[in-house]
């Protein structure tokens, strides 16, 4: 992925919301970086967990580095639930211990087609606004009817996980047809590590777009 978008020098801090330079994370207190986290993916007090050592420790040149830097960290993580998982020696609370806080991050975010039961962020909003809405009113409810059923067949077949994907401008019955096919093949180890890709692919965009956003507020203001 280019990172060429991803360069944070010379942006508005009145612009809202922002992200801070990336060669000022390590500077930041604890509060700025959960802040910029939530920003990119959804809040979660494991991903917190998790990242914030990192974000301390490791200067990056770019939102893209850091992104890739935490999907790497989320899939050893997958690496390690599946080996402990296929180990008949481990526990089985060990093995829920060690998958918990994976679940945890990828069930933090929102379900696809239900704004009006959840709190979704600015950039779900965003990202969720052609899956509701457009068509006729009785073919509006046929389809949110059904992606509520998707969405719980899907809760049902893995517990403790949402489905997670980068909408990427697809429509609702392309993404529904991609939830089937992932309910039909039943696998949650595979589901996990999509999962991880897909909430890593949208943090990807949601920085690419806020710095887009940030960077035109800076041209506008000097225009």
């Amino acid at each position: 992925m280019s990172s060429s978008h991803t360069h944070s020098t010379h942006l508005n801090p009145e612009a809202t919301p922002f992200l801070p330079a990336i060669t000022s994370l390590p500077t930041l207190p604890d509060a700025a970086l959960i802040s910029t986290l939530d920003l990119l993916f959804e809040p979660s007090p494991d991903l917190h967990a998790l990242a914030l050592p990192t974000l301390r420790t490791i200067s990056f040149s770019s939102y893209d580095d850091l992104i890739s830097t935490l999907r790497d960290e989320l899939l050893a993580i997958a690496d390690a639930v599946a080996l402990a998982a296929a180990d008949p020696s481990v526990p089985q609370i060990e093995k829920e211990n060690i998958q918990r806080p994976l679940h945890a991050i990828l069930g933090s975010h929102p379900r696809l087609g239900e704004p009006k039961k959840e709190k979704l962020s600015a950039q779900s909003q965003k990202e969720q606004a052609h899956l509701n809405s457009g068509g006729k009113q009785g073919e509006e409810e046929v389809v949110k009817e059904e992606l509520r059923r998707l969405n719980k067949e899907y809760e049902d077949k893995f517990p403790g996980l949402r489905y997670v994907v980068w909408v990427n401008g697809r429509g609702r019955v392309e993404v529904m047809g991609d939830m089937k096919r992932r309910i039909a093949r039943g696998d949650l180890r595979a589901e996990e590590r999509e999962g991880i890709e897909a909430m890593c692919d949208i943090a990807a965009d949601r920085a690419a777009k806020l710095l887009k956003s940030a960077q035109e507020a800076v041209e506008h203001g000097s225009a």
